[in-house]
């Protein structure tokens, strides 16, 4: 009998002990908490930035390389418009 009134007392005092939660340990949640925010919130905004950045260096890539095909196909248009005026010319000449 007495075994079993020191294990109740010990179950109630262990029950005691995990309901009531100090200020010391809610205040160290809340630090833990904050300080976990302040780890990864940085983390979250940098990515975006360099994920929003990446995009428009692909959009400016895109671009560059259009208007690199474009100036591809005016120096070959000009090449060719030289080439029939110059042919012309020696026709008239002759």
């Amino acid at each position: 009998m007495d075994d079993k009134n020191e294990l109740l007392e010990q179950y109630d005092a262990e029950q005691k002990i995990e309901k009531n939660l100090d200020f010391r340990f809610l205040l160290l949640i809340y630090l833990v908490m904050g300080v976990g925010f302040l780890v990864i919130l940085p983390k979250i905004y940098i990515k975006n930035q360099i994920y929003y950045m990446s995009r428009d260096i692909n959009k400016l890539y895109g671009e560059y390389s259009i208007l690199k095909e474009e100036n591809r196909i005016l120096k070959q248009n000009l090449e060719n418009m030289r080439f029939k005026n110059q042919i012309l010319d020696t026709i008239y000449i002759e």
